[in-house]
């Protein structure tokens, strides 16, 4: 019996499982899905749970049912790929055949004292709901900081502005402008947006460290009762204890098969993964589409070959009414981008790739 584990039931992980199944492996195969909650949380979609214009019920995707499949819930604590073994917190340790590393991201402070301790984060759903906490038990007329101008940063002050219109709502961030890393003319949309709804924007302002109700920064100091962080993300604890070849944001570098060079049958997709145009949940679904082509292939004895992965492009979001994306190199604005990502949402929400 060959046994297929996967770290981490996120975007790339839930279509590695339901392509395995489609794909009908051979009776005496098991797929084994191990994470710690009991179904996926949208992960695009934390920005309107920590805001509360979405439920944590909108947000949820149930695993599937299959006679092959086993869900287990757990704390990793570690991977022994010499072993082919998997540690848990309160479990027996897992043996595997072939292990997928899809375990996703966490935030990254780049060593700013307190910025753990002091900032709210929308990078794991128990997280998120923290900050949903944090962000509506605020007082009216109190004061939000988000600490980063990029996508995730963007989409919470949107969402939160449309939420919460009795709030003070701030953007801090250490570039020039909002979304600097799109085109200008996407950059000029989403910052005349936040003017006219009211939304600050604080451009080169390099932040020193964090404390209770306070942003220490390199030019004085800027109250705030509430401090989210979205500046910057890096592969999740125990992806980085892993003594394999990383590229310079610490993910882990794969061949074309994405497999550990030097450790064969464990593979790696998503943000742990490193890869143009990471981190991206569209590219986690499109590797977890070719593990599962690579995971078949061997188990049935065939031969391998994988496609160039394309993008169909970034789309974000400004509240419910309005958006803005990248479609191959053109920008686009307006009503459509945001039509454009509900329907991503609602093709997500139903196993739709």
């Amino acid at each position: 019996m060959s046994h297929i584990v996967i770290l981490g039931g996120g975007y790339g992980g839930l279509t590695l499982v339901n392509e395995l199944i489609e794909d009908k492996l051979p009776s005496d195969v098991r797929i084994l899905l191990v994470d710690r909650m009991p179904f996926q949380g949208l992960k695009t979609e934390y920005y309107a749970l920590a805001a509360g214009t979405s439920s944590d019920l909108d947000i949820r995707v149930e695993y599937p049912k299959h006679p092959q499949l086993e869900v287990i819930h757990g704390e990793v604590t570690d991977i022994s790929p010499a072993d082919r073994r998997i540690s848990f917190a309160e479990r027996d340790p897992l043996a595997y055949d072939y292990l997928v590393l899809a375990l996703g991201c966490t935030d990254n402070y780049h060593g700013i004292e307190g910025a753990a301790e002091f900032a709210c984060s929308i990078q794991s759903l128990a997280a998120t709901r923290r900050t949903y906490q944090m962000l509506n038990n605020t007082a009216p007329y109190g004061q939000i900081s988000i600490i980063g101008g990029g996508l995730s940063g963007v989409e919470v002050a949107a969402e939160l502005r449309e939420s919460r219109p009795d709030l003070n709502i701030r953007i801090v961030d250490r570039g020039p402008s909002v979304m600097s890393g799109f085109p200008g003319k996407l950059q000029s949309f989403v910052a005349d947006w936040f003017r006219e709804h009211n939304v600050e924007m604080l451009s080169h302002i390099t932040t020193t460290s964090i404390g209770e109700g306070v942003i220490h920064t390199a030019t004085g100091d800027i109250a705030s009762d509430v401090t989210v962080w979205t500046a910057g993300i890096q592969p999740v604890e125990i992806i980085q204890r892993l003594a394999y070849a990383k590229d310079k944001a610490g993910r882990l570098v794969v061949n074309e098969y994405h497999e550990l060079p030097d450790a064969p049958g464990v593979f790696v997709i998503g943000d742990c993964s490193s890869q143009p145009f990471s981190p991206s949940a569209q590219l986690a679904q499109a590797q977890g589409k070719q593990v599962a082509h690579v995971l078949s292939a061997r188990v049935h004895g065939k031969g391998i070959h994988l496609p160039k992965i394309r993008l169909r492009g970034t789309l974000g979001s400004l509240g419910k009414k309005s958006g803005f994306g990248i479609m191959g190199h053109t920008p686009i604005m307006g009503r459509v981008p945001r039509m454009l990502k509900s329907g991503v949402l609602w093709k997500s929400r139903r196993h739709f790739g």
